[in-house]
């Protein structure tokens, strides 16, 4: 399953990561064009449901992925 490259990036860069670095952290290439491939269709209405699946994935892994940021810059500022 695609949705799983994005878990382990996620996984791998948090198990090691600083503060600093969670605030830096962006997406691989690869991954960002697949997560807006899939809002494309979503938009255009031509999604899978194993797409429509794997977006929402996307969507959960952004949110808490934000929240980790949000935290980082205030144990940064600390």
């Amino acid at each position: 399953m695609v949705a799983t490259k994005i878990y382990e990036e996620l996984a791998v860069f948090l198990a090691e990561a600083a503060p600093v670095q969670i605030m830096a952290f962006h997406p691989s290439d690869s991954t960002q064009a697949r997560y807006d491939e899939l809002v494309t269709k979503k938009k255009n209405g031509n999604i899978s449901e194993e797409e429509d699946s794997e977006l929402e994935h996307y969507f959960m892994l952004e949110h808490i992925f934000r929240i980790a940021k949000i935290r980082a810059a205030m144990q940064h500022e600390a």
